[in-house]
């Protein structure tokens, strides 16, 4: 079979909105993904979502089950700079020891979440969705520990704030994308 010029253009026209139609229908997954976290939540901002997810590339062509794992790797990169940061914070020499004491309970909360992340992230995996979802709970709860221990003294601040809401996002997210699966 012999191919010309407007024989190619269309095979390659048809390739393009397919796979211009498939990557609508995945970014549309995403999106209503999110949707549905966020109006089943009401600590979970839509856009937060929608940003977190699509700046992982694979997203794009995920499935929903795939999508909670992209959920859960994300939150594992949070905390992991999350606990740098704390362990760069603490190497200041002046630090008020109500600070210092925050942080290094941070530190601790932060370092324990790892081993429970990668415990979910087997559990998503082998479809243990209640044992992940309590996993996911405990690292949503250590954030916020985290973030109200420097509410215990009135004029102190918290410099994770930022961090400890995004740990919270994303765990939310995760939960919520589990509980769709489950």
């Amino acid at each position: 079979m012999k191919l010309n010029f407007s024989s190619l253009s269309l095979l390659f026209i048809i390739f393009f909105f397919f796979i211009s139609g498939y990557q609508i229908t995945a970014d549309n997954l995403v999106n209503q993904t999110c949707k549905k976290c966020a109006q089943g939540d009401p600590n979970l901002n839509y856009n937060f979502c929608l940003t977190s997810l699509e700046a992982v590339p694979s997203s794009h062509c995920a499935n929903l089950r795939q999508l909670g794992m992209i959920s859960i790797n994300l939150i594992r990169s949070n905390v992991t700079d999350t606990k740098s940061y704390i362990n760069e914070l603490l190497k200041k020499k002046k630090l008020d020891p109500f600070m210092r004491s925050c942080l290094t309970d941070c530190f601790e909360l932060y370092s324990d979440t790892i081993p429970t992340l990668q415990q979910a992230t087997k559990d998503c995996k082998f479809k243990h969705y209640e044992d992940a979802n309590i996993e996911i709970s405990s690292v949503m709860d250590a954030s916020a520990t985290c973030e109200d221990g420097f509410k215990e003294k009135e004029d102190a601040f918290s410099p994770l704030t930022k961090r400890n809401n995004n740990t919270f996002q994303l765990s939310a997210i995760a939960l919520s994308i589990i509980n769709m699966l489950h």
